[in-house]
This record gives structure tokens, sequence and C-alpha cells, in this order.
């Protein structure tokens, strides 16, 4: 197992090298000049040259993607354009944000969809496996954006249920601003799950394993929830934890219509004000957290089934 993971790192090094590689040239070459984008196109040559040298844009590129490696093994970003502020710490208190508003919900929807998954697998044909079919495929229909639009106006605005947006950073007020995310999550996670979820089920009910149990006296439930569940699990895992990069990035649509300040609502400000260093950051943070999603997926298989050989 150790020498599994040390191998699993060290191929992670040139991926890790290939997506800086990519990003500091799209950023750097293809993005234009960064210096004119923050100064604008009336700026004079000496300003122009003495921010170049601030930032040390006058330098070879070679050497600046050098320095942004060096930025990268020491996760030392520096600072924000538009801020002025250190972009780990942005990364960070984004980060903390985005849990807050993803892990909740993420964990809830889950354990709903594998239970209604399951309870349509075994009632399949029946009544109870069209209905939770049916509305599955509602909640997948409807746009995220009807979600969040309903929730602000009729169960916000209307009712005066919860607050139509904003965010403290104080732990218990602001729950009361992330329970109407929380649902609206929740909401449109169900459906694609319920679905995903009920298809693993409805194929391992076919297999020989599920018939032998039967004639040996199991009752369904045992057969259901302790021979079937095991053997999904091996999808199911890979679902979830694929899942994991996005639950620090959190969710743009939800975060920018509440006025969350987390990860997805700094990348999306960061890029709208061509801060380039704070959406490099967040990019390259992505890729490394599906990395790491990948390789706990990969440990998380032989755990689950003693077949898979790492």
């Amino acid at each position: 197992m150790t020498s599994y993971v040390v191998r699993r790192i060290l191929y992670a090094i040139p991926i890790l090298f290939g997506v800086s590689l990519v990003t500091f040239i799209l950023f750097h070459v293809v993005g234009g000049d960064p210096v004119l984008t923050l100064l604008g196109k009336h700026a004079s040559v000496d300003e122009m040259q003495e921010l170049r040298h601030q930032y040390g844009f006058d330098r070879p590129m070679v050497l600046q993607f050098v320095r942004y490696l060096g930025q990268i093994v020491t996760f030392n970003f520096e600072r924000s354009f538009q801020t002025k502020q250190t972009i780990g710490k942005m990364l960070a208190d984004g980060a903390t944000v985005s849990l807050w508003l993803a892990v909740p919900p993420f964990f809830i929807s889950q354990f709903m969809s594998i239970v209604l998954a399951m309870l349509a697998a075994a009632f399949r044909g029946r009544m109870a496996d069209r209905f939770i079919v049916i509305m599955s495929v509602l909640g997948m229909s409807v746009s995220v954006l009807a979600y969040i639009l309903f929730g602000q106006f009729f169960l916000a605005f209307k009712l005066n249920w919860f607050p139509i947006s904003g965010y403290e950073s104080d732990f218990p007020d602001r729950i009361t601003y992330l329970v109407l995310p929380w649902i609206i999550w929740i909401v449109i996670s169900i459906g694609a799950d319920v679905r995903f979820y009920r298809t693993i089920f409805l194929e391992e009910l076919n297999q020989d394993y599920v018939r032998t149990a039967h004639a040996k006296g199991a009752s369904p439930f045992r057969v259901l929830f302790v021979h079937v569940f095991r053997n999904a699990l091996l999808p199911i895992i890979t679902h979830v934890v694929i899942e994991i990069p996005f639950l620090f990035m959190g969710s743009l649509l939800l975060e920018a219509f509440f006025g969350i300040p987390g990860l997805g609502n700094l990348a999306v400000n960061a890029f709208n004000n061509a801060d380039w260093p704070v959406v490099k950051a967040v990019t390259l943070l992505g890729a490394v957290l599906y990395i790491l999603g990948n390789l706990i997926s990969d440990l998380l298989y032989a755990k689950a089934d003693p077949r898979v050989a790492l």
C-alpha cells in the first residue's frame, strides 16, 4: 500500500507540471499583457515598465515559469492584482466557505439518493419505482436557475423563510444564510444521483449471487442492503470521490446568486477582473484536488473489494 501511494504521488508530479505549463502559457502568452490590463491603454510607458518590473514580467519567459513553479512548490502565489491580499489566504478563506456550502447538502443528497435508488430497485416496475423515476426525471429536467429563482422569490421574498442573499462568518449566523442554498443543492442533486444509483443496483440484482442468496433463504432486506450494496460500492465510491474537487470549489451559480464568498465566486470575480494570479492558483488547486480524488478512490477500491489489486 505504501509503495503504491508513493508511486501514485510520483505519477502526479509530471501531471501537475503539465497543468502548470499549460496554465502558464494560456495566461502569459495567449492572455496578452497583464500590465496593460491592469493600467489600461492610457498608462504611460514609465508606469508600465515600473509595474512590469514589480511583478517580474520583464524577465524572460523561462525565468517567469521557473518562478511560477517555485510558487507552486511553496504554495506562495504572492498577492492578488485587485485586492492586494495574499492569494494563499484568499484561497483558504474561500475554501472554508465553499466547504460549509457544499459538504452538508452533498452528504445528505448522497444518502437520500442511495436510499431512494435502493427502494426503486427493490420495487422495480411497481408504482413506487415509477414514482421515484418520474420525480427524478422531473428534477433533472428543471434548470438550476429555475430552482434558485423560485427559492429566492417564493421562499425568501414572499414567505420570508430565509434571507434572499448574504453570508455571515460567525458560526451560528451563517447557518441562516446557508439553509436555502443547501435545500436547492439537495433538490438539484437527487434526480441524477437516484437514476445513476438505481441503474447500478438493478445491474447487481440480476447477478447470480443474488439468486443464490434468495435460494438460501436470505431476506430481501439483507440481500439488498448487505450483498447488493457491498458489491455496488465501487461505482458509488467513484461517483462520490470524483465530486471532492467540486466540494472545495463550491457551486458557481449558488455562490454568485446568494452572494456567498467561496472559491467559485472568487474564481468568477478574478476572471472578470483579469486577476490572473488568482485564476492560476484556483486552476492549479482544482488539478491537485482532482488528482487526490483519484488516489483516494483507488485506495478505497482495495478496501471495498479485496479482489482489486493495487
